[in-house]
């Protein structure tokens, strides 16, 4: 009897620990094809004349004609905390941009004298931090009296914009349900599914890294630049070496990518950091301006006495110049 007793209470343990595993957060965002088609966007001019168009969220909650867009995403929101994923909320997060007194302004880039400044799509995810991003287009069709609603639905990372869940549908025609049971009805046979493939992912990047860029630059009126060498564990090596050596180390899988390097210029791609870090006996998330800045600390450290300054573009991509702060 005992032996049966011990046999359940494991098996409770097990699932309950299963039901506490975490689950990542996510963000729902009306897609580019969604802005574009709806006339949110705006249009920005880069350093070669060329007019670029992106999507601007500033204002999209404060249009007249929104409020189907706010009954589908609550809709979605819903249908995914029942199934237990932790959601940041666009609207909030918006007014949350809104509120802050300094917006990031222009930095100028010292190798290309390129200006570049942060979408309002890239504000969102570094305010909201959230693991995935469920980029939704969707359309309300008529068909005599009867609506019904063609969707398509991505899961992306935030950190890398790779797609890793994708579902795309239509519903059934209906001559009295409101827009977010048109979208409920289309998505929910498939949701189960979808939302497998975003756990696979979160899974992934708990044992294998969460994938950021790293790259560095040197300011123009530095002293030193990658080629500088320094004396280093018994050996005159350049810093562009000594910051290869310390991405290797501090990375989950130890291979980032070197793909350009240059006096002036290193850029890493897959570079795999870990989910979490412990700091003061706890574990708290790590971000790309986190992992950052445990390069720039090492730098300005003996014997290389280096300042710099970190950069966030976007979530997933952080800067890091050298020569000055």
């Amino acid at each position: 009897m005992k032996r049966y007793i011990l046999i359940i209470a494991l098996l409770l343990l097990s699932v309950s620990a299963f039901a506490q595993a975490k689950k990542p957060t996510i963000m729902i965002l009306p897609s580019d094809a969604y802005c574009s088609r709806n006339g949110y966007t705006t249009e920005w001019i880069d350093e070669n004349g060329n007019v670029n168009t992106v999507s601007d969220l500033s204002n999209i909650f404060k249009q007249d004609d929104i409020e189907d867009l706010r009954l589908v995403i609550s809709e979605l929101s819903q249908i995914m905390a029942e199934r237990g994923f932790p959601l940041k909320d666009l609207e909030q997060t918006l007014k949350s941009i809104q509120q802050e007194s300094v917006e990031m302004g222009l930095l100028e880039s010292s190798t290309s004298g390129a200006y570049i400044t942060e979408s309002m799509i890239d504000k969102v995810k570094r305010t909201a931090k959230a693991d995935i991003i469920m980029d939704l287009d969707y359309t309300v069709m008529q068909k005599g009296p009867q609506r019904y609603i063609s969707y398509n639905l991505r899961g992306l990372d935030a950190y890398t914009n790779k797609v890793i869940a994708a579902n795309s549908g239509v519903g059934s025609p209906s001559t009295s349900a409101p827009v977010n049971l048109l979208l409920e009805e289309a998505v929910l046979n498939y949701m189960d599914s979808f939302c497998a493939q975003l756990m696979s992912h979160f899974e992934d990047m708990s044992e294998n890294g969460r994938e950021i860029v790293v790259k560095f630059r040197v300011w123009d009126n530095a002293d030193l630049d990658f080629e500088t060498e320094f004396d280093f564990e018994d050996e005159y090596l350049e810093l562009i070496d000594i910051i290869s050596y310390w991405m290797e180390d501090n990375t989950v899988n130890h291979a980032p990518t070197r793909t350009n390097a240059s006096a002036t210029y290193i850029s890493f791609e897959q570079v795999r950091i870990p989910l979490y870090r412990e700091r003061n006996g706890r574990m708290s998330a790590l971000d790309a301006r986190g992992f950052a800045n445990g390069l720039r600390s090492y730098l300005k450290k003996e014997p290389f006495l280096i300042e710099s300054k970190i950069y966030e573009r976007g979530l997933g991509e952080v800067w890091i110049i050298i020569g000055e702060k």
